[in-house]
């Protein structure tokens, strides 16, 4: 079990730290995909900080401060929660499986990080 919650939250925390990456430099895709659900393009960096405190946050569970990786991972969990409604609000369904894999990746590293 303890190999599978390393593998997986590391690739939620990769995964986070790269769209936070392409957030701060305001990616195309990124500013398309804010504008198509209604986001700002304000929001942006604050969105993009918010995902790499949850990388962050992963990362020092992983390193042995459990608690702040189980804060993590609940946070990327409401987070990405937020944005499936956001997509399914403005009927944007063509890349919705985006952030649901996002979704599925921090449900995953929440639930292995509270069964350890």
């Amino acid at each position: 079990m303890h190999v599978l919650y390393v593998v997986v939250t590391v690739i939620t925390i990769a995964a986070n730290a790269g769209i936070a990456v392409a957030d701060f430099a305001k990616a195309a895709f990124v500013l398309a995909n804010s504008a198509e659900v209604g986001t700002p393009p304000s929001w942006i960096p604050t969105l993009a900080a918010l995902k790499a405190c949850g990388a962050v946050g992963l990362t020092l569970g992983l390193l042995g401060v459990r608690f702040i990786g189980i804060a993590a991972a609940i946070g990327l969990v409401l987070f990405f929660g937020a944005t499936m409604g956001a997509h399914v609000r403005a009927r944007v369904f063509h890349n919705i499986a985006f952030p649901g894999a996002y979704l599925a990746l921090s449900v995953a590293s929440l639930g292995l990080v509270v069964a350890q």
